[in-house]
């Protein structure tokens, strides 16, 4: 059993900044990459940022130079800060983990229950 655990949404002024957190916990043998993910009312979810296990990123180009991503391989976390916030950008992110239960499965995506970001102007 895998879980994934997101903290850090909340509401914040057109401006501002955010701090999100997600933690990879269970039956984990290696983990591959990590990201978030968003999902806006009424628009398919869409990728944010990605990070593997040995720090290569991945931004949507909307966020680049004002979102930044990170992990700790030792805790199972990646983190994700927003800065410059925008009402745009609000949605639900949620975090993802590609990762193998143990030696001997492959790879499987994992994803959080999400957490709401809300950006007022």
């Amino acid at each position: 059993q895998v879980q994934l655990v997101e903290s850090g949404g909340g509401l914040v002024q057109a401006g501002g900044s955010l701090r999100l957190s997600c933690v990879a916990s269970g039956r984990i043998f290696s983990i591959n990459a990590m990201g978030w993910y968003r999902q806006a009312p009424g628009k398919q979810r869409e990728l944010v940022a990605t990070i593997t296990s040995g720090g290569s990123t991945n931004y949507a180009d909307t966020v680049k130079g004002r979102f930044t991503i990170s992990i700790d391989n030792a805790k199972n976390v990646v983190y994700l800060q927003m800065n410059s916030l925008k009402p745009e950008d609000t949605a639900v992110y949620s975090c993802n983990a590609r990762l193998r239960p143990s030696p001997s499965t492959w790879s499987y995506d994992y994803w959080g229950q999400g957490t709401q970001v809300t950006v007022s102007s």
